[in-house]
């Protein structure tokens, strides 16, 4: 019996070997599965595109942790979903199918793996997260400026173990700047603490913020922090406002007591000359009449336009008083005294002298 020498046995393993090697790399490229990680939070949808080179396959399997999820027929479609909320879909590209995972849970967490019979088996990596809530404690602070503030925040109900930052001033601070505690749950689920002091510098938003990698915006807490002090202090800017607007109001203040001064003393001008005229007006209707003789003539009928009622009927009292008429309708036309001085000796002589009687029509002193 012939036997091969040793080389030769060897290069006929190595050639089979690459043989091997060979055709399993070209059933592995015949499937691409992507993505090959992913991470979605828990109620979102999972997707996975399965495809291959392989234009004569006949049946596909989608596995969900070891577990068969799917199979599909390359003629018939989807032949079966053992698992709820999972189903496949035909892409565009006809030899390509894909995963749907609807409503994704923690428990779909996991591999995920598609293959074809008669060829390798491709996996992918199912990554679900949980998104929690997040707050800041307190209300609304005021603080006076450089005295030192205590802020808390709360992140509870996430997982992984979320990333939790505080923001002021609009700029993220660096962790040394605060502390932070975590602890599990009986869900799974983690809760982080974390407190912040700061010194109080100016008015500010100060913003608690948690996230995990598939949050694309982290979750926010804020609460306004108002600084009393730095109106005064800080806003330099203010100050010459604030002295020109001083300086106005003390200018108007001025200006209006200058025309209340002005208009007051125009009042009491006007008051005392009015008095002035009404006596002077009381002294011309016969009220103080001069006591020696005149030949002027007195008009007891005329009334001064700027007399009041009160003035007029005291002059009428008065010459009804002095005079004695003959009958009501009629009066002298001429009066004639012996003398004008209307008190002599305490008394009044008047002598009348009646001529030519008419009608009430003017009553004329002599």
């Amino acid at each position: 019996m012939n036997r091969l020498p040793p080389m030769k046995c060897i290069i006929m393993d190595f050639f089979v070997l690459t043989m091997i090697l060979l055709s399993c790399s070209t059933q592995v490229s015949l499937l691409k599965l992507s993505p090959t990680i992913l991470t979605v939070l828990s109620g979102d949808e999972a997707r996975f595109t399965c495809s291959t080179e392989n234009a004569e396959w006949d049946v596909m399997l989608w596995e969900l942790n070891s577990t068969l999820a799917v199979t599909i027929s390359r003629i018939h479609g989807v032949l079966s979903s053992s698992i709820p909320n999972v189903t496949a879909e035909k892409s565009q590209n006809g030899n390509a199918w894909i995963l749907l995972l609807l409503s994704v849970e923690r428990r779909h967490e996991g591999q995920v793996s598609c293959n074809i019979q008669g060829s390798a088996k491709k996996t992918a990596n199912l990554f679900v997260q949980e998104k929690g809530t997040v707050k800041v404690f307190g209300v609304h602070t005021i603080a006076l400026k450089e005295q030192l503030v205590l802020f808390g925040c709360d992140a509870m109900g996430w997982y992984p173990l979320p990333n939790l930052q505080w923001e002021v001033h609009g700029k993220k601070l660096s962790q040394s700047e605060y502390n932070l505690s975590s602890e599990l749950t009986g869900k799974s689920l983690f809760t982080v603490r974390s407190n912040l002091s700061m010194t109080a510098t100016k008015s500010s938003h100060v913003h608690c913020l948690a996230s995990v990698s598939a949050l694309s915006t982290p979750m926010k807490s804020s609460i306004r922090l108002t600084v009393v002090a730095e109106v005064v202090q800080d806003e330099d800017d203010c100050r010459v406002p604030l002295a020109v607007t001083s300086s106005l109001t003390a200018l108007l203040l001025l200006v209006l007591l200058c025309i209340c001064t002005v208009l007051y003393r125009e009042r009491r001008q006007a008051k005392k000359n009015a008095r002035d005229v009404i006596r002077s007006e009381e002294s011309n209707n016969g009220q103080s009449l001069p006591a020696g003789p005149t030949h002027a003539r007195v008009n007891l009928g005329y009334i001064s336009e700027d007399a009041t009622d009160a003035v007029y009927k005291e002059i009428m009292k008065e010459i009804h008083g002095k005079m004695d008429f003959d009958s009501a309708p009629k009066v002298p036309d001429v009066v004639t005294s012996s003398s004008l001085s209307l008190h002599d000796d305490g008394l009044t002589q008047v002598n009348f002298i009646k001529e030519n009687c008419k009608n009430i029509r003017q009553v004329t002193t002599v």
